[in-house]
């Protein structure tokens, strides 16, 4: 009796330890991984690259607090914002790198499309510390609109004991 007890025991243990596993902040409702679910069907057309740019977002995985250099974890969202109202805007490169510049993930197998006026996040957890405080991603996009003006950000967030707080950081076109 002791070891159907004790073997109901760890089997409950496990149980909640799974269910108490943070599920993945990059998946959408219907269990898809965003970035998947935006995917181009083939290679981009020369008519959809008449815009290109290269843009650098700096990520803070993790900031010094205090004089001890005490430092707190911190989750990242990338933000890429088509901020047109009639274009298509496509993400051919999401690479991210760690503080050394060493690449860390590459996150695309195919370009993305975005809708007009569509956003895609991606979320690198509190817990995920490979970039470490100068981490950063290397955006490339496209467009068949010379003039498409998109916002690519990242916002970190975080806590120190019962405080919680966030910040921004906007991409810089590297091309």
């Amino acid at each position: 009796m002791k070891t159907i007890s004790k073997g109901l025991c760890i089997i409950i243990s496990v149980i909640i330890v799974y269910a108490c596993g943070s599920p993945n902040p990059n998946m959408d409702v219907s269990g898809q991984d965003q970035l998947k679910s935006h995917e181009v069907e083939g290679s981009l057309r020369q008519t959809d690259k008449a815009f290109e740019d290269i843009i650098y977002v700096p990520i803070y995985s993790d900031i010094y607090l205090n004089r001890t250099n005490q430092s707190s974890l911190l989750a990242a969202t990338l933000s890429i914002r088509n901020t047109s109202l009639t274009d298509t805007l496509f993400v051919s490169m999401i690479d991210y790198y760690n503080t050394e510049g060493s690449l860390v993930k590459q996150y695309l197998d195919q370009p993305l499309f975005l809708n007009p006026m569509a956003t895609i996040n991606y979320v690198i957890e509190k817990e995920d510390t490979s970039g470490g405080p100068g981490a950063n991603f290397i955006v490339k996009l496209n467009s068949n609109n010379k003039n498409i003006k998109p916002i690519i950000e990242a916002v970190m967030v975080g806590t120190d004991g019962n405080k919680a707080f966030s910040f921004l950081s906007q991409g810089y076109s590297i091309k």
